[in-house]
């Protein structure tokens, strides 16, 4: 299939150089590899600015309210299993309003593919601080900057039991298509987050990695099966070494010939390593947004499939759960059931 084939007819009213153009074309392509009719797959969105989606793809599509699309993405997967679901949700719509929501569809691991456009602002209400945005940061709604400590997305997907967590990156399209691929395969909750770009309200929000110069060396590319190897040279490695004090494990950069060097394995079920690679680069990602530097020091932040397990879907448990119903039933209709119940004669 070609993505032309998945492009609506409709004017596509992101804003000029906003990430969420990329993160469209590369939905638009990675629908085209996985290779599913159109009529069968479903764009479920909330409202924001990435909630737009389901208008410009030529798929089944509903725009629903403020932090919903998660209550209804289940709704639409448990009455039509045999549909590919995806939902499109933002900072905002999925963590504030929605958040109850998300971590739900998480826990009970219905088979939904979850883009969470990630640009740390209120873009469509024009610029908010959100629940992703730097502590300090200064927005219409905090002049003197928030107080507040923001959420680390891949933090709540993992204590929500996730089993699929990815992230990409808005100006990376070949990691982001794979990403995208790898969630609709994946049967489960498939959480992508897509750091994207909003050029109005958070500007170069993402920069410490966008920037092409430095993103070989502020970032790193996970692939399962492959040695966690990083750097514009190649010349990097990640390693576990235990604090001798605490006990605690932490990640380190070590020179890639370094026999310590690990390999990724993202359908590991245990979550301790899955963790440490998601929060990698995160604290001092959040501090950037107040204009301080990274430095060479700095763990890269992890991008492609973080984690991926199997694990039992909620979909797939109320069919089954149905079937075994209906074939235990003594009433197969509802003449049948009507005769089953007391009546009387008047």
């Amino acid at each position: 299939m070609e993505a032309s084939q998945f492009k609506s007819d409709q004017y596509v009213r992101f804003c000029p150089g906003c990430g969420d153009h990329a993160i469209c074309m590369a939905l638009q392509k990675a629908m085209a590899q996985i290779g599913i009719p159109t009529h069968q797959v479903a764009v479920i969105s909330g409202i924001g600015c990435s909630s737009r989606m389901p208008h410009y793809l030529n798929t089944y599509g509903f725009n629903t309210i403020h932090g919903r699309g998660g209550a209804i993405a289940t709704g639409v997967k448990t009455s039509h299993p045999e549909l590919t679901v995806w939902q499109m949700s933002g900072d905002g719509d999925c963590l504030a309003i929605g958040g109850n929501h998300f971590i739900h569809e998480i826990r009970r691991n219905v088979d939904l593919n979850v883009c969470m456009f990630n640009n740390r602002i209120y873009g469509l209400t024009k610029g908010q601080y959100s629940p992703t945005s730097a502590k300090g940061f200064v927005s219409k709604s905090s002049p003197f900057g928030t107080v507040e400590r923001p959420f680390i997305p891949a933090q709540l997907v993992l204590g929500a039991r996730g089993t699929f967590f990815a992230r990409t990156l808005d100006v990376d399209m070949p990691t982001t298509v794979d990403c995208l691929v790898a969630a609709q395969q994946h049967k489960g909750c498939s959480i992508v987050e897509c750091l994207v770009n909003c050029v109005i309200f958070n500007n170069g929000t993402h920069q410490w990695i966008a920037d092409r110069e430095q993103r070989a060396e502020h970032s790193i590319i996970l692939r399962h099966g492959e040695k966690m190897i990083f750097g514009a040279q190649k010349d990097k490695g990640l390693a576990v070494e235990i604090d001798p004090i605490t006990f605690v494990p932490k990640m380190i950069v070590v020179p890639a010939d370094d026999p310590r060097v690990l390999v990724h394995d993202a359908h590991q079920p245990d979550t301790t390593l899955h963790r440490m690679l998601a929060l990698m680069g995160q604290e001092r990602f959040l501090e950037v947004g107040n204009g301080e530097i990274a430095t060479e020091n700095d763990l890269p932040v992890a991008l492609g499939v973080i984690r991926s397990v199997e694990a039992d879907t909620y979909d797939q448990a109320v069919s089954r759960q149905i079937s075994e119903v209906r074939d235990k039933a003594k009433a197969h209709t509802f003449d049948e059931l009507t005769q089953t119940l007391e009546s009387w004669t008047l």
